[in-house]
């Protein structure tokens, strides 16, 4: 009787992280999906065969639930990841602690493959502590583990992402479309271009102890992605340019409301390019073609438009 590869993803409920546990099954691996909440990666059972995707709790933060849940993998991911802090020092507990202790106890279990998900921005010199915590990560997974492939990517767009979906629901209720850092340049890419290249840095001999940028074909401006969120939707809203001492006056009094809209570690990442790098190595090295941001968010920015109706959204 043959015994299937296992493979343990970290953070494998949330939005990245179902695209790769699916792909991950179809490929025929037995999925440990590492969670902190159990119950809300149930959803994920359906992707594989009976008994084939496990969802496990693991935090990042504690040693022995995570050496548990790595022990006898072959393969580990770790897509884990926030945006804001829900106490002072978490960023630094999940996002670079936590990415080393994956590796430590990756490397002490003998997996053979590590990815380890960062961000495009991820800097120890960044007055973000967002970027130098996503830093730290890194410099910790290297550490422990010389060969694991570390993947950057910038803004990640899909049905169930938090960026222009957040963005079009604001048109639904503003009587203006608020611009902060209009300027800024991001380069979008499709969540299931990004699980393409876990799957190509698993499978790739050469993909060992790189790092790469993930992005999509275009580059664009804050005001040229909201302008062209409020054409998708249908919406006419002027757009109002806000003062960076209002920006930051307001993420300081939303600091402490639940789901922090707004934070001022938010707006110093806002305030920075996040685009790939020149001479980086991304998608195309990987064998992904990469997705435009026109073939795929129109469909779901449907529902934002005037008498749209909401549907069920599933991963690719």
């Amino acid at each position: 009787m043959t015994t299937r590869s296992v493979a343990t993803v970290f953070g494998g409920s949330g939005f990245i992280g179902r695209y790769v546990v699916k792909r991950l099954a179809a490929a025929g691996h037995v999925v440990r999906v590492a969670v902190r909440d159990t119950e809300a990666a149930l959803f994920l059972k359906s992707m594989g065969a009976v008994g084939q995707v496990v969802p496990l709790y693991a935090p990042v933060t504690n040693a022995a639930d995570v050496a548990r849940a790595v022990e006898g993998a072959a393969i580990v991911v770790n897509l884990v990841g926030i945006l804001a802090e829900r106490r002072p020092g978490d960023f630094q507990r999940i996002q670079a602690e936590g990415a080393g202790r994956v590796a430590q106890a990756a490397a002490a279990a003998g997996v053979a493959k590590l990815v380890q998900l960062s961000a495009i921005g991820a800097d120890p010199a960044s007055p973000s502590a967002y970027a130098t915590s996503k830093a730290a990560g890194e410099a910790a997974v290297r550490a422990a583990f010389p060969r694991a492939t570390i993947l950057r990517p910038s803004v990640v767009f899909g049905p169930e992402d938090q960026f222009f979906n957040r963005f079009a629901a604001l048109a639904q209720v503003l009587p203006v479309m608020p611009v902060i850092c209009g300027a800024t340049k991001f380069q979008p890419v499709y969540v299931a271009d990004v699980a393409d290249a876990v799957m190509a840095a698993l499978t790739r001999p050469d993909a060992a102890g790189k790092t790469y940028e993930l992005g999509g074909p275009a580059v664009w401006s804050m005001r040229e992605l909201l302008t062209w969120i409020l054409a998708q939707i249908q919406r006419r809203r002027p757009l109002w340019e806000v003062p960076m001492g209002l920006a930051r006056l307001q993420a300081s009094l939303l600091e402490h409301v639940p789901g922090k809209p707004l934070t001022r570690d938010q707006l110093l990442l806002l305030a920075r390019d996040n685009v790939v790098a020149p001479g980086a190595e991304g998608l195309a090295t990987l064998g992904v073609q990469a997705t435009p941001v026109e073939l795929v968010v129109p469909a779901y920015l449907a529902r934002y438009r005037p008498g749209g109706l909401k549907r069920e959204l599933y991963a690719a």
